[in-house]
């Protein structure tokens, strides 16, 4: 999301040469202020369990962000950047006069080893999400949050939050304890499936394992950069390990992932495939090709080259172009320049679709709405 420099302090200011239309806006990132706003949403035995054993809030080993990528003013009193609605419209929603805002709730479920709090845990998020934002702003969408630790309980939670229409994706960590494309996370895909849920792959991941594939970096830099490797390999598993052929329907969203990778390393995986399909015969189109069908990716962060028209260039290069979704990753701020928001240089019917047409077909939000 871009701050525009004329702007006061943590306003936004949706730029005059947007075409006009509906702005649907796929990532705004929340939480809850305090461990204990969650109470409310959770049994007496797991209030009474958190409260005797001292348990604090769960928190990410990951690296923590630095605090200048935040919005200036987001964060309110007593809680942290992305915990207040209020703020949320009035620094998002109203000045950008968004159709609709997908909300994701960053909360380190996935830390915990106890399958059954982090199902409670879950469940209470959602139920959180579901009244206190859900509810209460008709522009908001949600996204389940899941206990990754046992499929079956994620998918128990799938049925339950399906009932809710203001509900559309639930939320899988990147950097995660197996390749996603594994038959032990079925019991997700076949529940999203079933009741039209995309599936929103999003930079997290699970306790003690490395953001890299060769161990531990000693930055956030490294970290960071280096989050893309653990997207390339879930988008080759997802495809080459048969998800897709066994449920024609299923459609995953890469959030905070960045697009421009994304052409050459198809190239790559559609030349290998040619070779050796043998291996996999359920792959029975190029890879490009049910990529382009089933994914989708947001365009933040925008890893632009100095010159605009070579981003045009890789934008050209991708399976299609209805595959990049706008997003403004609030309240994170990584950038200060408006035109750094949505690339530069698209044509009125390319960025028309990138504002909002793009996430409209691709989470059929005409099919469901509360």
């Amino acid at each position: 999301m871009a701050i525009t420099q004329t702007a006061p302090a943590g306003t936004y200011r949706r730029p005059e040469q947007w075409p006009s239309t509906d702005l649907i806006d796929c990532d705004v990132r929340i939480q809850p202020a305090t461990f204990t706003a969650l109470f409310p949403y959770l049994s007496e035995h797991w209030r009474a369990y958190i409260t005797e054993s001292g348990m604090a809030a769960p928190t990410s080993n990951l690296f923590p962000p630095h605090p200048s990528t935040f919005v200036p003013g987001s964060t309110p009193t007593g809680g942290p950047p992305g915990s207040d609605l209020t703020t949320l419209q009035d620094q998002l929603l109203d000045p950008w006069r968004t159709t609709r805002a997908i909300i994701n709730c960053s909360y380190a479920v996935d830390v915990l080893h106890n399958p059954d709090l982090a199902a409670a845990l879950a469940t209470a998020l959602n139920q959180w999400q579901l009244t206190e934002w859900l509810q209460r702003d008709q522009r908001l969408r949600g996204s389940a949050v899941l206990p990754v630790q046992s499929p079956d309980l994620a998918a128990a939670e799938i049925e339950r939050i399906a009932e809710h229409e203001a509900f559309i994706q639930v939320v899988l960590p990147a950097r995660a304890r197996e390749p996603l494309g594994r038959r032990g996370w079925w019991p997700i895909y076949r529940a999203a499936h079933e009741h039209g849920l995309v599936v929103a792959v999003q930079s997290g991941g699970l306790p003690g394992l490395p953001p890299t594939p060769v161990g531990w970096p000693s930055t956030f830099l490294e970290d960071y950069v280096g989050l893309i490797e653990a997207f390339q390999a879930q988008l080759v598993s997802l495809v080459c390990e048969g998800v897709f052929e066994e449920f024609p329907d299923l459609r995953v969203a890469f959030l905070d992932s960045g697009f421009s990778w994304l052409p050459s390393l198809l190239w790559r995986l559609d030349k290998n495939w040619k070779g050796l399909r043998r291996e996999v015969p359920w792959v029975r189109s190029y890879p490009s090709e049910i990529v382009a069908e089933h994914f989708a990716l947001s365009v933040q962060p925008v890893d632009a080259p100095q010159q605009h028209q070579q981003l045009l260039e890789v934008i050209d290069q991708l399976p299609a172009e209805h595959l990049l979704l706008f997003a403004s990753e609030y309240p994170y701020a990584p950038f200060t320049d408006p035109a750094a928001s949505v690339p530069r240089g698209l044509s009125e019917e390319s960025l028309t679709g990138l504002l909002g047409g793009n996430a409209a077909r691709f989470y059929r939000l005409d099919r469901r709405t509360p």
